[in-house]
């Protein structure tokens, strides 16, 4: 629905490329766990996909009011979009549930670790969620970094500017050693850290350790970046990798989304 309705428009405006594709699988659960730079991110990573994809989005956009609101939540409910209440609580744990549920049934489950979109381009501390979702449902993640919506769509932009877009796919991450250990913090934060760096790994996005909601937070209350941990950093306390942001075709590697 989503690629019939939007697709050939966003194909126009953003010529996306793709590197990685193999590493998506021709059938089966899989939980595609991305970095989070901008709104159209899960209207564009569809496009350079074979198979349908579902992703957990806040639940603001199914609540809105007016016409725009009931368009956007059309619009949501349409392209498979699950609502989650980032509050906490049974919500959240019910959108979880959901996403199980997905996995069970042999489909592709999107969802970005960091919880809500990046405030300035960089990769923040990943929550647990992800962990309990891999665990739980045995599926493979695949971590999946998106390059340049950002730049299409800065915060606060409502209509995104025509800029070329990549998809970067890493390799999928088997968790299947930590069976029946989903109730351990501390095994699920060293799962979550794990998908994080490959994200840092393949993004070549700065990491922060702290959460981008708690970034978000402390940029409106004015409170100066230089109260952010400081130095290089990686997580989990990993050695900090040798990284670059990818970049398209012309210059790089990839291929080109027809």
């Amino acid at each position: 629905m989503k690629r019939v309705f939007v697709g050939p428009i966003l194909k126009l405006m953003f010529r996306p490329w793709v590197k990685g594709l193999e590493n998506i699988p021709e059938q089966g659960a899989a939980i595609i766990a991305g970095n989070h730079l901008a709104v159209i991110d899960s209207f564009v990573l569809p496009l350079v996909l074979d198979r349908e994809i579902v992703f957990i989005g806040k639940s603001d956009y199914f609540n809105g009011k007016g016409l725009r609101g009931r368009m956007v939540a059309g619009f949501m409910k349409r392209v498979g979009t699950i609502p989650v209440d980032r509050s906490g609580g049974r919500a959240s744990e019910a959108a979880l549930r959901t996403g199980l549920r997905r996995l069970e049934e042999g489909g592709l489950f999107g969802i970005y670790p960091e919880g809500t979109r990046s405030p300035d381009g960089r990769l923040y501390r990943g929550k647990t969620g992800v962990a309990r979702l891999a665990l739980e449902s045995g599926a493979p993640v695949i971590p999946v970094a998106m390059i340049g919506t950002d730049v299409a769509q800065p915060i606060g932009r409502r209509i995104p500017k025509p800029v070329r877009i990549g998809v970067i796919i890493g390799e999928p991450m088997d968790f299947s050693r930590y069976k029946g250990m989903e109730s351990d913090r501390f095994i699920l934060r060293s799962v979550t850290d794990e998908i994080m760096y490959s994200l840092m790994s393949i993004s070549g996005q700065e990491y922060v350790d702290i959460y981008a909601a708690t970034a978000k937070a402390r940029i409106a209350a004015g409170v100066p970046q230089d109260s952010e941990p400081k130095g290089p950093a990686a997580p989990g306390g990993r050695p900090v990798p040798e990284v670059q942001v990818p970049e398209p075709p012309e210059t790089g590697s990839g291929t080109p989304v027809d």
